[in-house]
């Protein structure tokens, strides 16, 4: 254990869910944290991982259910390493994409706390991957946009005109419950009722679960495939390509024609 003087902070991001998906650097990390603050996001395979002699704190937050405030795990990681611990902030994904990973260094930097950060794949490339479908491609988007389709007071504020572009993909995270208020929005905003919409939950991981469908059908089908969170929502042309990429890795286990709407990894 290091001593006081010598506490430091790692923001490691833990990828998607698949363990293989770490970085060398996160499994060394986890591997030798005196405190590991993780997120309801990280796989129990990745959790595994962790130092057996390391304190573990869940500080997960689901939707409408903030456990522990942003506030309260900001302090946390600083308490931590003013005790002189090695302490790792364990986030699904990316901390700088939408894990608020910028917001934690802002309060570790004012306290004087050394800190790192660990980048790791962001559920919209590893899940995108394991879905076969790619986010950009010469003949169908030159650019792809991250949004969060996080509802506030059950509406989207989002700029819909920026976001109906031609050959862009969109990529929504935590858009599952607002995915009716996306769909339409996009569609009054101009984009095609036909534009391709897949849907990953639990992407990366044995759990995984496609459903594909168009913006005016999407919204129906996901209601029926009876699919749960973590999800993320994939709109534009590149859709397509899935039953081309990705039904030849498919077929040999035990999944759904490549013309129904649902595929299961």
């Amino acid at each position: 254990m290091t001593s006081a003087a010598e506490g430091e902070v790692f923001l490691v991001g833990a990828g998607p869910g698949d363990p293989d998906l770490l970085t060398v650097k996160a499994l060394r990390l986890i591997g030798m944290a005196d405190v590991v603050l993780y997120d309801r996001l990280v796989s129990p395979e990745i959790l595994a991982l962790i130092n057996s002699g390391a304190e573990r704190v869940h500080v997960g937050k689901a939707r409408s259910n903030h456990s522990v405030p942003q506030h309260a795990i900001n302090q946390l990681l600083v308490d931590y390493a003013r005790q002189g611990k090695t302490v790792v902030r364990l986030k699904g994904g990316d901390p700088f994409i939408f894990g608020r990973g910028g917001e934690e260094i802002e309060t570790l930097a004012e306290a004087g706390i050394r800190f790192q950060v660990v980048p790791g794949i962001t559920a919209a490339s590893g899940c995108a991957a394991y879905a076969g479908i790619p986010l950009t491609h010469r003949n169908y988007a030159q650019s792809v946009r991250f949004v969060t389709g996080h509802l506030q007071d059950d509406s989207c504020d989002l700029p819909w005109h920026d976001l109906v572009q031609n050959r862009q993909t969109l990529v929504f995270y935590m858009g599952l419950v607002g995915l009716p208020v996306i769909a339409r929005e996009l569609m009054a905003h101009g984009m095609a009722p036909s534009m391709p919409v897949a849907l990953v939950s639990r992407g990366t991981t044995p759990e995984q679960v496609v459903v594909t469908g168009t913006l005016d059908s999407i919204s129906g089908r996901v209601e029926a495939s009876g699919v749960h969170a973590p999800t993320l929502i994939i709109v534009g042309e590149v859709v397509r390509l899935r039953g081309k990429l990705d039904w030849l890795g498919l077929r040999d286990e035990g999944v759904d024609s490549p013309d129904g709407t649902v595929l299961r990894r």
